[in-house]
């Protein structure tokens, strides 16, 4: 048996006993489906390209239509990871599927997240809250090159990014009150545009409103929506 021949069945046999410790640039496509049929519909090629840095302006519902694509990816079987670079993040709020990385600083940040891209066992990656520039943004394009992961960034710097996204909200469902007066909003539509070089489209998603009693953090050992510590007076 050639050595490429033995490296194939060694491949083959470590996907049939270790299904999870198999890099996803194996035995997938390149383009990733974000799960919402109208949105595919409007990237290129059906979905995020794998391997490539692809910039989401932070506004008009993006977290939301991620953190669905994030749970649509672990879904399908594949892994999906959200680093929370703000700490805005809280675990109550964090419905259990993707990986969520709350690193402390800007700079562990970064290294989380070249560090996930590098390993191939991801499929998505959402940077939150932390946004690459120059140099930063030209490793961690590399690094999702070397893992095939399709890498998202919520930033409005977008020098080096293949795809480019922006959305903005165009209107909210109310639930009304005995009074008929609108109380609380349950359902929104957002318009998201995608641009890439020859590509320009756009669509328009409707998904529910999440309502949270709890908005800071009581425990002051836990970081709050803010992203600062709290401490006791």
């Amino acid at each position: 048996m050639s050595k490429s021949a033995s490296i194939a069945a060694l491949r083959e046999l470590i996907e049939q006993r270790f299904p999870d410790a198999t890099p996803t640039t194996q035995r997938l496509s390149e383009h990733l489906a974000t799960g919402m049929e109208a949105l595919d519909r409007a990237l290129p090629h059906g979905g995020f390209p794998r391997g490539q840095l692809s910039v989401w302006a932070p506004q008009g519902g993006c977290t939301a239509i991620l953190r669905a694509a994030c749970h649509a990816t672990v879904a399908r079987g594949e892994r999906a990871a959200w680093i929370d670079g703000d700490s805005t993040v809280a675990g109550a709020f964090w419905t259990e599927g993707p990986l969520l990385v709350r690193p402390t600083s800007r700079l562990h940040a970064l290294r989380a997240t070249e560090e996930l891209l590098r390993s191939g066992g991801f499929a998505l990656l959402v940077l939150a809250g932390t946004h690459p520039e120059g140099t930063e943004s030209v490793r961690l394009t590399r690094a999702a090159r070397e893992g095939g992961t399709a890498l998202v960034s919520i930033t409005t710097s977008a020098s080096v990014a293949s795809l480019r996204l922006t959305s903005r909200l165009l209107d909210y469902r109310w639930r009304h009150t005995p009074f008929g007066e609108p109380a609380l909003a349950h359902q929104v539509t957002a318009r998201v545009q995608a641009r890439a070089v020859g590509w320009s489209a756009h669509a328009d998603l409707s998904f529910p409103v999440t309502h949270h009693e709890l908005r800071l953090s009581l425990d002051t050992a836990l970081v709050d929506r803010r992203g600062s510590p709290r401490r006791p007076h």
